[in-house]
């Protein structure tokens, strides 16, 4: 069976393509607070966006953004691109000085080039200050200096999705919790031909999750405090020899994965555990063929390594308004909007648990007790370590995840390119060209 990228990228089930529709928010009359920010007069906006893997996530924002033009007359034209595409498209637009507006964009893409970036400090800091503050991960991402150059959007959480009958079958009633456990299970499902499989290749999101997952749950970090590179360590090489040994029981191929591939060997039957959004039991859910499979469905959070805690990436999405937005108050009125509690609570219902809230007093909603599946998800925003952990975000880190340095090293690793030792000189030598 296989499932083509259109149904992956419809991938909400009805219950969250309904979501805007039956949200207790969503029904509400619409009673605003007044606005900060007026818009400037004739003024337009365009955001670039990536592509939604929930439409009910999609439809929920068209909704909040129909709903601000209406109030401001305001309009606001989206353009989406795939997830790997934003980043690229993001840097041209803030360099050349024209195209987007604004834009949604990954992890810490703006510190590549926050000198393109408005400040807006003035509406972060307003806010946080009606919304419980912003959790600590989040607000890192869209702060530098002391000042805001992005609005903190979102943590889509990643979480183990397994077949909970598949893992029972490979002998464990219980999904185990550290990481010596998960690759016996790892082993015996593989034993009993439904292994599992996870991203080497370079994934903009399940790629780095896992790579950086794998580098901090065995202690290891790109760079110190201080930012000066750590890479190259014993427990560095500990995470990569970890690694081989998931590898040699991973399905073959999961080098060249990317984002959508897990995806589809899960819905496909082929594999019986991956790391990913919730919109994988959505896209199951939705299809006829895979509602079965969906049923079999169970998440947990990763499972916890020798640093002893739960150390977790996360993806992250800010939204930048770039220097060359000729409404800047326009643009800055319309975030303003979309934080309001109408609007961020529909939002969030509308994403069925995959966006989860960047500030703390958005926590309430009920998406995240609405179903088992979503709990483990519920975490991200407060579990996240930064990609530039030990040190501070900035250009640098922005660099080393933008060039897959961590994503390379274990592939290199694991596929036997280059030997451990190799491997991690290589990574060392790539983050100290980012970091000179």
């Amino acid at each position: 069976m296989t499932i083509d990228r259109r149904k992956l990228l419809q991938g909400s089930a009805m219950l969250a393509a309904g979501a805007v529709l039956t949200s207790p928010f969503a029904g509400r009359a619409r009673a605003q607070t007044a606005m900060t920010f007026t818009p400037e007069e004739g003024a337009s906006l365009r955001l670039l966006r990536w592509v939604p893997f929930v439409k009910g996530e999609e439809a929920a924002w068209n909704a909040n953004t129909e709903a601000f033009t209406k109030a401001t007359g305001v309009q606001v034209r989206i353009d989406q691109e795939s997830w790997e595409d934003v980043r690229p498209k993001a840097a041209v637009a803030a360099n050349v000085g024209s195209g987007p507006d604004m834009v949604m964009s990954w992890f810490d893409d703006p510190f590549q080039y926050p000198d393109k970036l408005v400040d807006v400090t003035d509406l972060c800091t307003m806010l946080g200050e009606k919304n419980g503050g912003w959790y600590d991960g989040l607000r890192a991402y869209g702060e530098r200096d002391g000042k805001f150059i992005s609005t903190p959007l979102c943590a889509i959480g990643n979480a183990i999705c397994y077949r909970d009958s598949h893992m029972k079958a490979a002998g464990f009633e219980e999904f185990p919790t550290d990481t010596e456990g998960f690759l016996k299970l790892c082993t015996a499902l593989k034993e009993k031909g439904t292994p599992a499989g996870f991203p080497f290749g370079k994934a903009v999101g399940d790629g780095n999750n896992f790579a950086h997952w794998l580098l901090w749950s065995h202690g290891g970090q790109t760079v110190n405090e201080a930012g000066e590179v750590a890479i190259n360590s014993p427990e560095t090489a500990a995470a990569i020899e970890y690694a081989k040994k998931l590898y040699a029981v991973f399905i073959p191929g999961t080098e060249s994965w990317l984002d959508i591939n897990n995806n589809r060997a899960f819905l496909a039957g082929d594999i019986s555990l991956t790391a990913n959004g919730v919109s994988l039991y959505y896209a199951a859910l939705k299809d006829e063929a895979t509602k079965a499979l969906a049923e079999d469905i169970r998440t947990h959070i990763l499972p916890v390594g020798p640093v002893g805690k739960s150390v977790e990436l996360a993806q992250t999405s800010t939204i930048s308004i770039f220097k060359h937005c000729k409404y800047p108050n326009a643009a800055k009125a319309y975030l303003e909007w979309m934080y309001q509690p109408d609007q961020m609570n529909a939002w969030i219902t509308g994403a069925s648990a995959y966006c989860c809230q960047a500030l703390k007093g958005f926590a309430n909603n009920p998406v995240w007790t609405s179903n088992p599946i979503h709990e483990p998800y519920s975490h991200a925003s407060a579990s996240l370590r930064e990609n530039g952990y030990a040190g501070p975000l900035g250009p640098a880190s922005a660099s080393v995840m933008a060039d897959y340095v961590l994503v390379d090293m274990f592939a290199e690793a694991v596929t036997g390119q280059r030997s451990t030792e190799d491997a991690i000189k290589n990574a060392e030598r790539r983050i100290k060209r980012a970091y000179r």
